[in-house]
């Protein structure tokens, strides 16, 4: 066994330039492909679940401490946990893996989603209601634009962890890219390791790249980087009467 300090770049660049990890079954496109299926449906699920609620609760000014709750209850159940325990119930393969991310991500969208419509100003909404614009038209055509950057936001940030963390799929042999490093820990091949995992930074990286021109493209220039309070701050003053921490 190499000691995982004395890889060096050059094991590194053969096990890549090496053609049989770029075939078959356990090649690195297949891999991948395994990995993104995994945090797709895992953010679409996750997407369709909290982005309705936390928008719904931020422009009723209610909910903080549903969202409070969330938040922290996402912080406070590990990721493997929830692995473990869908066994079970969905058997092995992709589902487990799926279940698991979704109660990953949905915290920072939840979150995300109800901090920004609840730091849309008054007068915004005051000015969509003297339009003559009904309760959801003022939603979708006034305050979701203004409260789009932090809910992008969110979703940057629950896709980031979604990718790193879809490595524990290999664990219930749901594939992707932790198979390398799961498959180099079990034979003590550290160069497999190290190139598994450089493989997830390289995908959660360059991910995180891609969404924020995508959010660069989607939010208009002056609300790129708007005056707010942080989220913690916007939950602590929720106006139910609530008063929140969610870094407790």
């Amino acid at each position: 066994m190499t000691p995982l300090a004395s890889v060096t770049l050059r094991a590194v660049f053969d096990w890549f330039d090496d053609r049989h990890h770029w075939t078959g079954s356990n090649g690195i496109p297949t891999r991948l492909g395994q990995h993104l299926s995994i945090c797709a449906v895992s953010m679409f699920i996750a997407c369709a679940v909290a982005l309705p609620i936390g928008v719904a609760l931020g422009h009723w000014r209610r909910g903080g401490l549903i969202a409070q709750n969330i938040a922290n209850l996402g912080r406070a159940i590990p990721s493997l946990a929830i692995l473990i325990i869908a066994v079970p119930i969905v058997g092995i393969g992709p589902r487990p893996a799926e279940v698991a991310m979704v109660a990953l991500a949905i915290p920072p969208l939840l979150t995300n989603a109800y901090v920004g419509m609840l730091g849309v100003d008054e007068e915004i909404r005051d000015a969509a209601r003297g339009l003559g614009m009904s309760g959801w038209q003022a939603v979708w055509r006034a305050e979701l634009p203004n409260a789009l950057p932090l809910i992008l936001a969110g979703v940057r940030t629950a896709s980031f962890q979604v990718i790193a963390t879809a490595t524990l799929a290999a664990e219930v042999a749901s594939g992707g890219l932790g198979q390398y490093i799961t498959q180099g820990l079990a034979v003590r091949d550290d160069v497999q390791v190290v190139c598994g995992s450089l493989l997830v930074v390289g995908l959660a990286v360059s991910v995180e790249i891609v969404i924020a021109g995508l959010q660069r493209l989607a939010v208009p220039a002056p609300l790129r980087n708007p005056t707010r309070y942080t989220t913690d701050e916007q939950l602590e003053e929720s106006p139910d009467g609530n008063v929140l921490d969610l870094a407790a």
